[in-house]
């Protein structure tokens, strides 16, 4: 990969990349021209530079603070985020995650290096070190970011644009736009009026945005996955009479609450967002991509999950393939994730999803919106959650006894924690396994490396493919998407077995094995 400082083999590969135009690198490194001051996407259909003439930069604040300006045409802050945040956990990469959140708009440096558990003297090397940036400038970035969302599409005073992106005063919000995107944040919106493929009219506090991916992606597979899931007065899954799939759900965050309908399309997801509170945005933007796994490389992934199977030597029948595409879903609150996934702990999905529904209609806090209440907090679950949930009492008592661990702090879920020390963690808890604690991080961190052996419908799926659960270092550093693909193996051969013998059973299945 391209960074501040390159090899020539780094180079010759990003500029490969460039010439051919290859959109699977977007977002994973940026080029910057030197003859005109502009940064720009891999795939910018522009003449290609001459080699003399570029650098290669791996984000777009190092491009920024380099003196740089966004191209206009290719737009390439608009780009897939890096996959690199997910399958690199080192020090830059977790930054990253948390920055992506917000962390320095609310609190600041020492909020992020604080979670970080590093001094902001030494955050700050490391980012600029790594990523060619200390972290006011990757914030910068990102705020740069989300005042082009808001000013493109929606109709909101540039003043409140301003202060919901973060910046500090309306002249640092006209200041920073003009120095990246080289135009008035007023010619930004004049342009955009014009060019109304990219923007969609929007009531006041909602946003449409399309959230770019890189191709190929399994849209059967996740959309299983969200309407599998859904839980009735959290989360509402329709399918419109153009049979076109909607998931909708309202979510916490930083200010309050956001609404969110997703819709997976070829080529991107189509997000409308519902904000209560404006600064909101980028997190919930952030939050949405995690959830759906959108800033994957299926191409890397898939060909190196190809070459894994082929040297196990294993049957290749048609239904044997690997669906390209595959996504390891995400989450949208890490206490969230967890309580759930203790919640359905050695139980069926449609048995989890009824006891998590129980839950949220007598403890979640109502809202407005298409679905009326939120999961309830921690500190809820804590305090009441033993009159609401049924089932063995030791289940009962472990659940409300990690949300109060949540609800005190003693227990933190955030994507700037390693794997290492969120596992053992997880694994202190009383009535959390190695497959619930493996799960929570997988989905957490985004981590695509884990492989969640003992769970029975992986295993059964491993030995439809003839795949030795026992040895599975030959899939790495891939192992999270082999699960979902041997998820999809049994879930797919179950319900083609039961709409054989009748056509009107669903599918049913376990999801933990602890």
């Amino acid at each position: 990969m391209c960074w501040v400082s390159i090899t020539a083999l780094e180079f010759e590969r990003c500029y490969r990349a460039v010439s051919a135009r290859d959109s699977r690198f977007d977002g994973q490194f940026y080029t910057a021209v030197r003859t005109t001051g502009i940064y720009c996407r891999p795939s910018c259909p522009a003449i290609t530079p001459k080699r003399t003439n570029v650098t290669f930069l791996p984000t777009a604040a190092a491009a920024q603070q380099a003196g740089y300006r966004a191209c206009r045409r290719c737009l390439p802050d608009a780009a897939p985020g890096s996959p690199l945040w997910n399958t690199r956990a080192d020090l830059a990469a977790r930054a990253m995650r948390l920055i992506g959140d917000g962390v320095v708009e609310r609190g600041g440096v020492p909020a992020l290096a604080s979670a970080l558990g590093y001094s902001q003297r030494q955050l700050t090397r490391v980012l600029t070190t790594e990523l060619g940036a200390g972290p006011l400038a990757l914030a910068r970035a990102h705020r740069a970011h989300t005042a082009r969302l808001l000013i493109q599409t929606t109709a909101i005073p540039m003043s409140d644009i301003a202060f919901a992106a973060g910046f500090a005063s309306i002249r640092q919000f006209n200041d920073t736009v003009r120095e990246v995107f080289a135009v008035s944040p007023s010619t930004m919106r004049t342009e955009a009026q014009r060019t109304r493929d990219r923007t969609v009219p929007a009531a006041n506090g909602t946003l449409s945005l399309r959230l770019p991916y890189r191709a190929p992606l399994d849209r059967d597979w996740l959309n299983w996955f969200l309407s599998a899931h859904v839980a009735p007065g959290l989360e509402l899954w329709q399918t419109t009479s153009g049979g076109e799939n909607h998931y909708l759900r309202t979510i916490r965050t930083p200010h309050g609450y956001a609404g969110v309908r997703l819709a997976v399309l070829p080529g991107h997801v189509q997000a409308e967002l519902t904000l209560r509170d404006m600064r909101d945005l980028a997190p919930t933007v952030a939050r949405v991509r995690h959830l759906l796994d959108l800033d994957a490389d299926p191409v890397a992934i898939d060909e190196a999950l190809a070459r894994a199977h082929e040297s196990t030597g294993a049957p290749h029948e048609p239904n044997a393939r690997f669906a390209p595409g595959i996504r390891v879903p995400g989450c949208v609150d890490g206490p969230e994730l967890l309580l759930r996934t203790m919640i359905g702990q050695q139980i069926s999905v449609a048995a989890a999803n009824t006891h998590t529904a129980r839950l949220v209609a007598a403890l979640g806090e109502p809202v407005d919106g298409p679905v009326g209440r939120l999961f309830p907090a921690p500190e809820v679950i804590a305090e009441r959650g033993a009159e609401v949930l049924t089932g063995p009492a030791q289940r009962t008592r472990s659940i409300t006894a990690a949300a109060a661990a949540l609800a005190s702090g003693d227990l933190t879920l955030h994507q700037g924690r390693t794997a290492a020390d969120l596992r053992r963690d997880l694994l202190a808890l009383d009535g959390v396994g190695p497959w619930t604690a493996d799960y929570v991080t997988m989905r957490l961190l985004a981590d695509p490396d884990i492989m969640l052996h003992t769970d029975l419908v992986i295993r059964r799926g491993a030995t439809r493919r003839g795949i030795d659960l026992t040895d599975t270092t030959r899939w790495s550093p891939w192992r999270s998407y082999l699960c979902m693909h041997l998820w999809r193996t049994e879930l797919r051969t179950r319900a083609e077995s039961r709409k054989a013998a009748a056509p009107t059973t669903e599918t049913d299945s376990k999801v933990s094995t602890d």
